[in-house]
């Protein structure tokens, strides 16, 4: 069930358990196959139930301070190796329908997990803040990081490329309800949000320490090799038309649990966008 768009943050959130299996829809899944229970879905290793502790530096804080506060929180994580992100995103993105298939971010398609790899019609790992954006490549720390790291149909992958987020553009094969055109990318309604909470949690991981550039938003799009993506102003937006569902929630917990053991805090908190912001 995604949450209404007029249900304010805290109760929208307490509305959807973090470790309950959501229904296929709150995935943003292409079809309608009835949700069950995965016979062989990831346990949390000790579910979090409560973020007060987690996010007590931040308590108050706004703008910049906000930022830098959840930053000091965030930075502390374990490291999962490139190879390691395979296996790591077949539990983070598993269908809640079919314990067998990943959802795939931008196309919605359920694909069984056994299909990754370089064909045409494998799935790869999408890096949803492109590489090229401050050339961190796939290099262990952002070019590893969980919680931007998607499935997705390596043709629909190669389509997006390096692209900021933008609206418009013509139909992207493949991948129902995204438009692409030149310079940029918008993927399908179900996962605005979710692209836009990525983004916005890697702007705060990575401020130039751990020998990697300084990642940052701007309100433009064409920012090539720049360690910028764009556009802030829409992905605000995003965040607020697309709240978490269960699906993301889920994710975030398995991360935390299971991976790196820390948590996107846009998730738990997307009123924080634009305290930010």
């Amino acid at each position: 069930m995604r949450i209404s768009r007029l249900t304010p943050w805290a109760a929208g959130l307490a509305a959807v358990a973090l470790v309950a299996v959501p229904a296929a829809a709150s995935a943003g899944q292409q079809g309608t196959a009835a949700p069950r229970t995965p016979a062989a879905a990831p346990a949390a290793a000790a579910s979090y139930t409560s973020y007060d502790s987690y996010y007590a530096p931040a308590e108050g804080k706004t703008g910049a301070a906000l930022k830098a506060a959840l930053h000091d929180i965030v930075k502390t994580q374990s490291k999962v190796t490139y190879d390691g992100v395979w296996n790591a995103l077949k539990a983070t993105d598993q269908d809640p329908a079919n314990p067998n298939n990943v959802i795939l971010l931008y196309s919605g398609r359920s694909q069984s997990k056994s299909t990754n790899g370089g064909g045409a019609n494998d799935w790869n790992r999408e890096h949803v803040w492109a590489k090229s954006h401050g050339g961190f490549g796939t290099a262990t720390g952002p070019g590893t990081d969980l919680h931007h790291l998607r499935p997705e149909d390596v043709t629909v992958n190669s389509t997006r490329g390096n692209k900021d987020f933008d609206q418009g553009g013509s139909p992207v094969g493949e991948a129902p309800g995204s438009l692409t055109d030149a310079d940029s990318f918008e993927p399908r309604d179900a996962v605005k949000g979710d692209v836009a909470r990525m983004l916005l949690y890697m702007a705060v991981r990575y401020d130039g320490g751990d020998g990697f550039a300084n990642l940052e938003m701007n309100d433009q799009v064409n920012n090539g090799s720049a360690p910028l993506f764009g556009r802030i102003s829409l992905l605000k937006q995003w965040n607020r038309m697309d709240p978490p569902d269960a699906f993301e929630q889920r994710r975030n917990q398995v991360i935390f649990d299971v991976y790196q053991h820390n948590r996107n805090p846009f998730i738990d908190h997307p009123e924080w966008v634009d305290s930010i912001w």
